[in-house]
């Protein structure tokens, strides 16, 4: 459970980064161009999709740098639960904009976070 924990965290880590980075330095019109599943940033002012995108940055390094430096390792499962409520969000705003696709996608996300989150809190605790 613990190699699973790790390889999710992981890879929803390098997730967040890039896509929290495409946020902060990509501009907004340039983004809703590049993809289809992008155009849901033209609903939203520039001070907003780097908020996001900061705070995406965040979840990912509270993913990894707590547990990697073990300084307050229960940070690891608190920033799982933060991006999963960003998915949950993200999932309502996909819904409301009929992007299916899009929304199975940022559910699937969702699902992701939740599990580090309750792996960490209760199956593979850092501290015992």
């Amino acid at each position: 459970m613990n190699t699973a924990l790790w390889i999710v965290t992981s890879l929803l880590t390098v997730i967040y980064l890039l896509s929290g980075l495409g946020k902060l330095f990509v501009p907004r019109e340039k983004m809703a161009t590049m993809m289809k599943a992008a155009r849901w940033t033209l609903d939203f002012q520039p001070g907003t999709l780097k908020a996001i995108g900061a705070l995406e940055i965040l979840g990912a390094a509270g993913l990894i740098l707590p547990a990697v430096l073990d300084i307050a390792p229960i940070l690891v499962p608190l920033a799982a639960t933060g991006l999963a409520l960003m998915m949950a969000g993200a999932t309502i705003m996909r819904i409301r904009r009929g992007e299916t696709k899009a929304a199975l996608g940022d559910a699937s996300y969702l699902a992701l976070a939740a599990f580090v989150a309750s792996g960490r809190f209760a199956l593979e605790p850092f501290t015992g």
